[in-house]
């Protein structure tokens, strides 16, 4: 990894519900993991992520991206919750402000806001998919992302719902074992996302698929799942 540090990301204005109420006290600063290539990145990518902790194979998979040329920005979703035990996602309007505020940290830095993308894993690749939904991005990846048919919280509809939504082109990974995530729901999202006005793929690979910050892919073939992750950005962040 080139460099790797921390920064904060300022949250762009909204106007409080009320004068004193609970949304007056709003945060300006998002804190912010960054990793940078060598020389000029070609592109950002902002990396969405269920876990308060940086675990070492998130951050290698982070350093991979920007030995691709990448700059890559993670936002601390949790920032708001003190509280470790409080929070197990985030969605809603504080996931588009913390998202906005790592795109316009990555745009501030000269990146063209069509050679921004958004990756995300689990809860955090449903994440990724509903910022596709909303912000016409470069790119965006979920990797096993939940919350296909029914939706995973008020904040976050159902996939399957939003998808014909999709506002840049979104590459969904899954995988064909994972008990949690059945085959008939991957087709079903498949189909949705097919209606979409971007450039949408699912694919399924063998085995199971997790989250980035587990010690590996849990798939018989790890390599294809990253090499569409790289292919992904490379074919849309330009």
């Amino acid at each position: 990894m080139s460099g790797v540090y921390r920064d904060t990301a300022l949250v762009r204005d909204r106007i409080p519900q009320a004068a004193g109420g609970p949304q007056a006290a709003l945060q300006t600063r998002v804190p912010i993991t960054v990793v940078e290539p060598e020389g000029v990145g070609r592109g950002g990518i902002v990396v969405l992520h269920e876990s308060r902790e940086f675990a070492v194979p998130l951050l290698e998979l982070m350093g991979s991206l920007a030995g691709d040329g990448w700059i890559v920005v993670a936002p601390h979703l949790f920032h708001r919750e003190p509280d470790p035990g409080s929070a197990d996602a985030v969605f809603g309007q504080d996931l588009f402000d913390d998202f906005d505020a790592a795109f316009d940290w990555l745009t501030g830095r000269g990146v063209f806001p069509d050679c921004v993308g958004v990756l995300g894993f689990d809860t955090a690749g449903t994440a990724a998919f509903l910022v596709a939904t909303n912000r016409p991005i470069g790119a965006a990846i979920s990797v096993a992302a939940p919350g296909i048919a029914a939706p995973l919280s008020e904040d976050a509809p159902a996939l399957v719902h939003a998808a014909p939504l999709l506002q840049a082109p979104w590459l969904g990974l899954y995988g064909a074992d994972d008990a949690a995530i059945p085959a008939d729901l991957v087709d079903e999202l498949r189909d949705a996302a097919a209606a979409a006005a971007v450039a949408t793929l699912v694919v399924t690979c063998a085995g199971q698929l997790h989250r980035a910050d587990q010690p590996r892919f849990d798939t018989a073939e790890p390599a294809d799942a990253v090499t569409r992750i790289f292919d992904w950005f490379d074919s849309h962040l330009r």
